[in-house]
């Protein structure tokens, strides 16, 4: 990433109805889910993302492909941080010029954040002469770390919706207008990839930026192979995640699918991110296993403020998922976990109550979907 010149292109058309900025995997597949849902009511609208090709799909007309640059932790940031300032500044000058009715944030709170100050001090939102609304659709993390950020939001912000029951309480003490809109995998119409199937391969779940999974994927892959399971298959988010785990795969006779693909497994190491909430969706008994930079590991141990990393693990507020962290995340120890998962009927049953538990909780009944909180928000924006 030593080019850091961006371009944006300006729309077709003036004064769009609506941006969306998401700027990882995940965000871009549940923003698209939830433009399909507006787009379906409201085909007139005119729609702009910085996501990646779900929205695009979607309807939206993608100015840049967020996705294929997506970062983790302090370390990696720093090694492209001339582009992102040079990204961050594209937006914001791109916003100023065409003013959208709406910006809508996507999770991605290390570049939206900065998005949505920028914009607040320039006038363009949250002001007298505001001229677009700045909502955010999947709050950060607060409640992990660096909860002080709430106020700043609730600044920068007109509307934060929320897929987390829990999060209402973390900004009691704000003005911020919050809504819980539901998770995004229990929602009506949403169709889970991922399935429990006892005679299915292990399914090893790496993450989506290319730094993590050059230091997850190798212990996984070589715990599948101390385990002596006959199948193994990866699932990967891009073309160029793709390329690496073949890489590291070599000869191994392991299928590599890409995102959206079904896949029916009987035992799943996966990282700490969204792909560990399919999982325990699904059913599916298995382990989380995170590797940082040990920088990054050191600086997250400082700021985090949770006991466990899996989202499933913190809701339930118990170790439904065990956890292998840093130096405990030895082949060895991962091979043990995916023995027990595909011999051991109790860990099996355990896997399906926690899937069904994990329903109950994350629900919305008789209130707002997250396309139906978006469509108000263009309802209630400068015309």
């Amino acid at each position: 990433m030593g080019d850091a010149r961006v371009s944006l292109a300006a729309p077709e058309r003036p004064r769009p109805d609506l941006l969306i900025i998401a700027g990882e995997h995940s965000g871009d597949q549940n923003a698209a889910r939830m433009l399909a849902g507006v787009l379906e009511r409201r085909p007139h609208l005119r729609v702009h993302a910085l996501g990646g090709p779900a929205l695009k799909a979607a309807g939206a007309d993608l100015l840049r492909d967020l996705t294929a640059t997506s970062v983790i932790g302090f370390v990696d940031s720093l090694r492209q941080l001339g582009y992102f300032k040079a990204l961050l500044t594209a937006i914001v000058d791109w916003v100023t010029e065409h003013r959208p009715r709406v910006v809508c944030f996507v999770d991605s709170s290390g570049l939206n954040l900065r998005i949505a100050a920028r914009l607040r001090a320039a006038g363009v939102t949250r002001s007298s002469r505001a001229t677009t609304r700045a909502v955010y659709y999947i709050s950060p993390q607060i409640w992990a770390s660096r909860k002080q950020r709430r106020f700043a939001m609730a600044q920068d912000l007109d509307a934060l919706a929320t897929i987390f029951p829990f999060e209402a309480e973390c900004y009691a003490d704000t003005s911020l207008a919050l809504t819980y809109v539901g998770h995004p995998f229990v929602a009506s119409g949403f169709e889970p990839v991922l399935r429990h199937d006892p005679e299915g391969p292990v399914l090893l779940l790496p993450g989506s930026r290319k730094s993590a999974v050059g230091r997850i994927f190798p212990p996984m892959l070589e715990a599948w192979k101390l385990a002596r399971r006959p199948a193994a298959a990866v699932i990967v988010p891009s073309e160029a995640i793709g390329v690496q785990v073949k890489e590291l795969i070599g000869t191994e006779p392991v299928s590599v699918l890409r995102s959206g693909e079904t896949v029916g497994a009987s035992a799943v190491l996966t990282t700490s991110g969204t792909m560990s909430m399919h999982c325990a969706l699904a059913g599916i008994p298995g382990a989380v296993v995170y590797r940082a930079n040990t920088l990054e590991y050191f600086l997250g141990r400082l700021l985090i403020q949770v006991p466990h990393l899996g989202i499933a693990n913190l809701l339930l507020k118990r170790l439904a998922y065990p956890e292998y962290i840093q130096g405990a995340a030895t082949p060895e120890a991962l091979a043990r976990e995916i023995l027990d998962c595909q011999s051991n009927p109790a860990r099996r049953a355990e896997a399906t109550a926690t899937a069904e538990e994990l329903r109950g909780l994350l629900g919305v009944t008789g209130g707002e979907g997250p396309s139906q909180w978006l469509e108000r928000q263009i309802d209630l924006a400068p015309r």
